[in-house]
């Protein structure tokens, strides 16, 4: 449709009255969408997507079924607000290195599409919304998860690890992993082995995950001056730590299916983890050959096991 307003408007016979009015529409519209775009991109939606994949898995875990639709619906659009709001105040306080990165050289800061001051008022808005959505409507356990998530991503993590230690991934897995545990205390309004078991399978999932992404941005971590392992070590320990950290993963993936799972679950849990454990070794066979290694297939790969692991956990749920 703009398209065609556009050659409207520039066209020498339009009226005077009629053309600033068919000129003007598109370009409301277009300010609109830029600024909607913006503030969503400031939020990491492909982030929220996968936070939200374990969430709802734990949560029909929780219920032995199908909870509450209300409850679905509250954490569902609190986790995405949280997350959003936590990813929001990241852009914040990264903003200094985002433009120094390639990967993060698009974000909404670095292109001044948003201003630092309004992000950062967006963050806080939309992050004491989600706390107040899911403490009010569930119980404030969640709502105390809820808010240690977001307060654990921007102050630990972003301002107090990322660029200090080489541990920042590993610790900062914690709050990647959180909402399993919201969602769970959201339906029980408790906590107890089998939802740590599932936040352990997350939370060792991340640095396999995430390092993967670091070693094909060295270049971009190491010029922000940011200490990511695959920065600061060998790609040798690189690896192993993944390989480590892979078979911990695994290990408490096959651990939940005697204490709250059937057959189903632990079949999909033991293919997935071997097909996990082959890539990761195989990349570390490949490194110890002197080998090129392709570290993107692990990435890419990683979020598909992730994403049929709970698929499998939801479907369990229900049998």
């Amino acid at each position: 449709m703009s398209t065609v307003a556009d050659r409207e408007a520039s066209d020498a016979q339009q009226s005077a009255e009629t053309a600033p009015a068919v000129a003007s529409t598109p370009t409301r519209a277009a300010r609109a969408k830029a600024v909607f775009s913006a503030y969503l991109a400031l939020t990491k939606p492909r982030i929220i997507e996968l936070l939200l994949i374990t969430t709802v898995p734990a949560m029909f875990l929780a219920a032995h079924g199908l909870p509450s639709i209300v409850t679905m619906v509250v954490v569902v659009l609190g986790g995405a607000l949280a997350a959003g709001s936590a990813n929001a105040l990241n852009c914040y306080i990264d903003r200094d290195i985002d433009q120094v990165m390639r990967r993060t050289s698009t974000r909404p800061l670095v292109r001044h599409t948003v201003s630092p001051r309004s992000a950062l008022v967006f963050g806080l808005v939309i992050g004491v919304t989600s706390v107040l959505l899911i403490g009010l409507t569930t119980n404030w356990l969640a709502g105390g998860l809820t808010l240690a998530a977001i307060f654990y991503y921007d102050v630990v993590y972003t301002l107090l690890l990322k660029r200090r230690t080489a541990a920042n991934t590993f610790w900062g897995g914690a709050c990647g992993s959180a909402p399993v545990l919201i969602g769970w205390a959201a339906v029980t309004g408790g906590l107890g082995i089998t939802p740590w078991l599932v936040f352990a399978v997350v939370f060792f999932w991340q640095p396999p995950h995430f390092w993967a992404l670091a070693i094909k941005f060295k270049k971009d971590y190491a010029a922000a001056g940011v200490p990511m392992l695959p920065v600061v070590a060998s790609l040798r320990r690189v690896l192993v730590e993944s390989a480590i950290y892979s078979w911990l993963m695994v290990a408490c993936s096959i651990a939940l299916w005697p204490l709250a799972t059937s057959w189903v679950y632990g079949a999909v849990a033991v293919v997935l983890g071997a097909l996990f454990l082959f890539e990761v070794h195989r990349l570390l066979h490949r490194e110890k050959r002197g080998q090129k290694i392709k570290p993107m297939y692990l990435f890419h790969w990683s979020i598909t096991y992730l994403t049929l692991l709970f698929i499998a956990l939801a479907v369990d749920a229900f049998l």
